[in-house]
């Protein structure tokens, strides 16, 4: 079964999402755990780059041990996931848990055995949804029947939220919008797509405004909900 998916996001006026380039500075800038909390998902996904910004570890070292490619789960009972999208097996974790929650890395079946004795040695969970590509519908079936996961936020960055929307699994936006711009390039939207999948357009049909929330200093909270063509999914 699919979990409800909620795609949570905090954005500049020019849909950049690095607060530290923002002008004025700070605006808003503390909204996006409080939000994250009352959303109240069972765990939240992000993307290898924004991954790689909580690991501590290096590379795994070589190993003559070898592992079958399936499921591995070093806890089952967490009242919250955090999921890494990491296709090849980049990340040396050098840790078990982000902010408290379990990760769970989200694997393809080209990744080296090396990698799966790392990730088992430091307690790393792990889920292959794939043989060289992930399959995101797959992904997210899995954590549904393996882990209980009914609400999934999915929290960047571009690149992992433009692959979600892409792939029709999204069905709730929240947009935490602060009176802010970048203004200049480099910095990620909040949704992205790798340069393969530049043409590639969501299967998105409706967006309908659910409500806003005025979270004061002139941040909004904008509630879409998402209509896409399940047909072409």
């Amino acid at each position: 079964m699919k979990p409800y998916v909620i795609c949570l996001m905090h954005a500049s006026l020019d849909g950049r999402t690095h607060p530290s380039r923002w002008r004025p500075k700070g605006a808003g800038t503390d909204w996006f755990e409080k939000i994250h909390d009352q959303l109240g998902g069972d765990a939240w996904v992000i993307g290898r780059v924004t991954g790689s910004e909580f690991a501590r570890g290096k590379p795994y070292p070589e190993t003559s041990e070898t592992f079958p490619r399936e499921n591995w789960f070093a806890r089952r009972d967490a009242k919250t996931y955090g999921v890494v999208l990491d296709a090849q097996g980049k990340i040396g974790w050098g840790r078990s848990d982000i902010g408290g929650d379990p990760i769970v890395v989200v694997l393809t079946e080209s990744v080296p055995d090396a990698h799966l004795a790392g990730l088992r040695g430091e307690g790393v969970s792990y889920i292959f949804a794939g043989k060289s590509g992930i399959d995101l519908a797959l992904a997210v079936e899995i954590l549904n029947r393996e882990l209980g996961v009914k609400r999934l936020l999915v929290e960047g960055g571009g690149v992992a939220n433009g692959a979600f929307l892409r792939a029709g699994l999204i069905d709730e936006f929240n947009l935490i919008l602060s009176p802010a711009i970048d203004g200049a390039r480099g910095a990620p939207f909040v949704f992205d797509s790798a340069e393969e999948d530049s043409d590639k357009r969501a299967p998105l049909t409706a967006m309908t405004l659910d409500s806003t929330r005025d979270l004061g200093g002139g941040v909004l909270l904008l509630r879409y909900l998402i209509q896409n063509d399940r047909a072409r999914q």
